[in-house]
């Protein structure tokens, strides 16, 4: 059973606390004890709570994407002829191990699937097309758009600010 904020696992502190650790993924402990008015070993116990009960997922660090050489970012929408049988499953496992994949998401509308991907440059993302997306099972249709100009990327959650 999925948890959600309406389910009464959490208070205001927990989601206060989360919001710290979604801004900075590296702040420390006894700051965010301080900043929430806390002792550091309750503010310790809620955040391995909330770790164990799978609210915080991962810590990472949001890398340059442009400065480390990947100048086209593609929004790419995969199209299956037949949705039965173990195509799906099959493409849904072999891109878990493609790092230029970014995002995967099983779609409505038009496409099966929309991909956000990642490549050195136009050249590279031919290649990459030609000899990995069109080799994936079931794919029978690819489209892409390439990004332009990025003017919002964020995978911090819109929570409520309670404290």
């Amino acid at each position: 059973m999925k948890s959600n904020l309406s389910s009464g696992e959490m208070d205001a502190t927990d989601i206060a606390l989360l919001n710290l650790v979604q801004e900075d993924g590296r702040i420390a402990n006894s700051k965010v004890a301080d900043t929430l008015n806390l002792s550091e070993a309750p503010c310790l116990r809620r955040r391995k709570r909330l770790e164990e009960k799978g609210f915080i997922v991962d810590y990472q660090a949001n890398l340059a994407r442009e400065r480390l050489g990947f100048g086209v970012l593609a929004l790419v929408q995969i199209c299956f002829a037949n949705h039965t049988g173990e195509a799906p499953e099959l493409f849904e496992e072999e891109i878990q191990n493609i790092p230029e994949i970014l995002s995967c998401h099983n779609v409505t509308g038009e496409a099966d699937y929309i991909l956000q991907i990642v490549a050195q440059d136009l050249a590279s993302y031919e290649t990459f097309l030609r000899t990995v997306l069109r080799k994936l099972p079931g794919v029978t249709s690819i489209r892409s758009s390439l990004s332009l100009r990025e003017v919002k990327s964020s995978s911090r959650l819109p929570l409520p600010w309670n404290g």
